[in-house]
């Protein structure tokens, strides 16, 4: 006949004993870090940059502390910190608690990127090459290559500035990926993720980008200073049919109609 019983037993009560083990260890608390540290980003860390080499813009790309140069602490949110504005409000305001940061409403000022009201951060939606707004750029875009027929679903702004270009793209259902480079303009993919646009601190110099190939249909840089044709960086994320497309100063690669 048939035997049903269990013949599992010894490890089942292992394993429970494990777990039960392991439940009644105290978790592991870590203090916050000093106030200093709440736009601590550790493998974007500008001192430690400053080790590599300027070559291709490598000492901007991410550099991981090691061990003991790990921070054990939790990072802090900016004091006065407020849940971000739900999109699409967020799309052209922020609380200016949480990226506390004027430098570039007064360098951008006459390019419309961001301005102070109050206790919030308004975008006008202006860029360095759309001071009169992102919109009408992209309509100006819309004019040379097809954003409305389905042909192209996602995007990569490099060098994305606060990110209007990507955030603008949403409504006419194109996903944008927005990044830069943590430089002298530090706080500006803060301001993007603030918005709730996708972005991410980047640059393309030695290394290709964190995507798969296909990923993007569109490359976009607005005042374009990327050597697009050396290396091959940015091509093995970018559909295999793209094409350079260079509408005045901008650079921007769409795959072939």
């Amino acid at each position: 006949s048939l035997d049903f019983s269990a013949h599992h037993a010894a490890a089942v009560d292992a394993v429970a004993a494990r777990a039960a083990s392991s439940a009644s260890s105290a978790p592991r608390r870590y203090p916050a870090c000093p106030a200093e540290y709440s736009e601590y980003t550790p493998c974007e860390d500008v001192k430690r940059s400053l080790r590599y080499p300027r070559d291709r813009l490598v000492y901007r790309e991410r550099h991981c502390p090691s061990g003991r140069e790990r921070l054990r602490c939790l990072v802090p949110a900016p004091a006065g910190y407020r849940n971000p504005f739900p999109w699409p409000a967020s799309r052209d305001v922020a609380w200016f608690a949480n990226v506390p940061h004027k430098e570039l409403t007064v360098e951008k000022a006459v390019q419309n990127w961001i301005r102070v009201d109050g206790d919030k951060l308004r975008f006008p939606g202006g860029g360095t090459m759309f001071p009169h707004g992102a919109d009408a750029y992209i309509d100006d875009i819309g004019k040379l290559i097809p954003l409305h027929d389905g042909s192209i679903r996602t995007a990569l702004d490099t060098g994305c500035g606060v990110a209007s270009w990507g955030a603008y793209l949403l409504s006419r259902d194109i996903l944008a990926m927005s990044f830069a480079p943590r430089d002298s303009h530090e706080a500006q993919v803060q301001f993007a993720l603030e918005r709730g646009v996708p972005a991410m601190i980047g640059v393309l110099a030695s290394n290709r980008l964190t995507y798969p190939a296909r990923a993007f249909d569109m490359a976009h840089c607005s005042r374009c200073l990327i050597p697009w044709h050396l290396y091959g960086t940015p091509t093995s994320s970018l559909h295999p049919n793209a094409i350079p497309f260079h509408p005045s100063h901008s650079g921007i690669y769409t795959h072939a109609l």
